[in-house]
């Protein structure tokens, strides 16, 4: 892990106005980690018995939530989508939300959950200026859910998506993570249920982020590997130039049950990020909890933007230390090299 220090004062060089790395990509999607804990233990992700959790006073406060999301709006970022681990374990979200709604100009505000307490909240965050959320689901079988996440939790989830649609937080995306053994053959099941209830399904490769660190190539389902499983029901088409987006869209042309499907647009996405990698487009940045500004998801380089907030940094500072690190922005994430490594944080600690 590497920091950035503070060199210069900010009225020795021009003020940043915007965030360009050297191959021309220009960050406007900020991820903020709200917190590396979470209410479910899936089996690709953490152990049974969790990790050891970041100190209280090692988290990001509010205040410097919304200071530094400010600084990244002046500097360009248009929309900032709210993580973990699980970002509702944390008190007080609504409250954000509404602090951030608020930040001129007005981002884009989404949110990726678990959905296990979306149900209670999903009101008070639309209420606060929550846009939309991304909820995690891997499974409608209950079994297979105890199993996978070791909770006995579906219904909540189910629950919580239907009270985000009640809300109005759409378009809700659903994120499933398939794996070979387990729930690859339900990737048609899943496509069907979402398109019955009007939402956006979208798999998702597993990626070299577990902290077990047990993530082989030849273990994980591939994109070409879910299309196969899901063009065995339904007929697709690919939609073409998807600009920023992770995800690669195929519009749903015939499928079982389509009489029964809600109204379209009808597609489903895979975000391949190992075997289909969109780094040329790479928009991206990340903030973890404990205040480090991480250029790639797969990084082994931080900014520690928390240091640097707490020792008086003024504004044109950080928004220095943040061009820095985003000029710095490597070209790709390397997991095709045969030396790449996996980062030591994994994808709870870093945020989604």
């Amino acid at each position: 892990m590497t920091a950035v220090a503070l060199t210069t004062r900010a009225s020795a060089a021009a003020p940043v106005t915007e965030l360009v790395d050297a191959f021309g990509r220009r960050a406007e999607d900020l991820r903020i980690s709200l917190t590396d804990k979470c209410s479910l233990r899936c089996t690709y992700c953490m152990p049974a018995e969790g990790l050891e959790w970041l100190s209280k006073d090692r988290v990001l406060s509010d205040d410097e939530i919304v200071r530094l999301s400010a600084i990244f709006l002046r500097l360009g970022v248009k929309s900032i989508r709210l993580t973990g681990g699980e970002p509702l374990v944390r008190p007080g979200v609504a409250g954000l939300v509404s602090r951030l709604a608020a930040l001129e100009p007005r981002p884009e505000l989404s949110l990726t959950t678990n959905a296990l307490a979306l149900a209670d909240k999903a009101v008070d965050l639309a209420r606060s200026g929550l846009d939309r959320v991304n909820v995690s689901l891997d499974t409608l079988d209950r079994e297979k859910f105890r199993t996978l996440t070791r909770r006995d939790r579906l219904a909540d989830v189910l629950a919580g998506l239907q009270a985000a649609a009640d809300a109005g937080l759409a378009p809700i995306k659903v994120n499933a993570v398939l794996m070979r053994d387990q729930n690859l053959s339900e990737a048609g099941e899943l496509l069907g249920w979402a398109l019955r209830a009007g939402y956006r399904m979208r798999f998702i490769e597993h990626m070299p982020l577990d902290a077990q660190h047990a993530w082989t190539r030849a273990d994980m389902v591939t994109a070409e590997d879910v299309l196969a499983v899901l063009e065995d029901e339904f007929v697709l088409r690919p939609v073409g130039n998807r600009g920023n987006a992770p995800a690669e869209e195929f519009e749903i042309v015939d499928g079982p049950g389509r009489d029964t499907w809600a109204v379209g647009p009808w597609r489903v996405g895979i975000i391949a990020s190992v075997t289909r990698p969109f780094c040329r487009d790479c928009d991206r940045l990340r903030l973890t909890a404990d205040g480090q500004l991480r250029t790639c998801l797969f990084s082994h380089d931080e900014t520690d933007l928390r240091a640097a907030l707490r020792t008086g940094a003024d504004d044109d500072e950080l928004a220095q230390l943040i061009a820095t690190a985003v000029a710095g922005k490597a070209a790709g994430h390397g997991i095709a090299l045969p030396d790449f490594k996996q980062p030591d944080r994994p994808m709870s600690a870093i945020g989604g």
